[in-house]
């Protein structure tokens, strides 16, 4: 019998899988991004489906096999989809590619995770200035957290507090050359 691993993630994406299964691109505070096949998930009734949405955070066993990952087992603990309005919908969903983008495969980091879940918890408080500000230092966050930019970064990893935020919004065009920078260092 396999080990099994309890890990909190939250569903960056997910795409089809054969006729009932579904690929979910999970990041987890313990692995890092973990590409795991969920079984009979696309099924009317299956008991993971209402857990394992985009943009869920969820409670999950996954199984380690010699193909891969497989989910076990989820419980949904937040749905950042519906707590999110449309526009930072959108902004989550530009994060959540650049993590895509960016992480390939496992890590014991857990920093991108805290990055992210400290955008989602603190996107819907923010007017539109402050949201692009968040969007642009969870990204530059994320690129630090990789090794892709060296440059200073005011407050912790998941902290997106005003006065975090007011020099990003003051010199925005410096910090979003910064992004590109790091995005084109990565050389994806």
């Amino acid at each position: 019998m396999r080990p099994r691993y309890s890990a909190e993630a939250i569903v960056l994406a997910r795409s089809p899988l054969a006729e009932a299964s579904a690929l979910l691109y999970l990041l987890t505070h313990e692995f890092g991004l973990v590409k795991a096949r969920a079984q009979g998930v696309r099924k009317p009734g299956a008991k993971l489906a209402p857990a394992v949405q985009t943009l869920y955070e969820c409670d999950t066993i996954l199984v380690r096999g010699k193909d891969g990952w497989r989910l076990s087992g989820a419980v949904l603990g937040k749905n950042w989809f519906s707590t999110l309005a449309p526009s930072a919908r959108s902004r989550a969903g530009r994060i959540a590619r650049l993590l895509l983008r960016l992480m390939h495969g496992e890590s014991n980091d857990g920093a991108p995770f805290h990055i992210f879940r400290g955008f989602l918890e603190v996107l819907p408080s923010l007017t539109e200035a402050e949201a692009e500000a968040a969007e642009c230092l969870a990204a530059l966050r994320l690129l630090r957290a990789l090794g892709l930019d060296a440059g200073d970064i005011a407050g912790e990893e998941h902290e997106y507090t005003n006065e975090v935020l007011a020099p990003i919004i003051e010199n925005r065009r410096t910090y979003i050359m910064r992004v590109n920078r790091g995005i084109d260092a990565s050389g994806l």
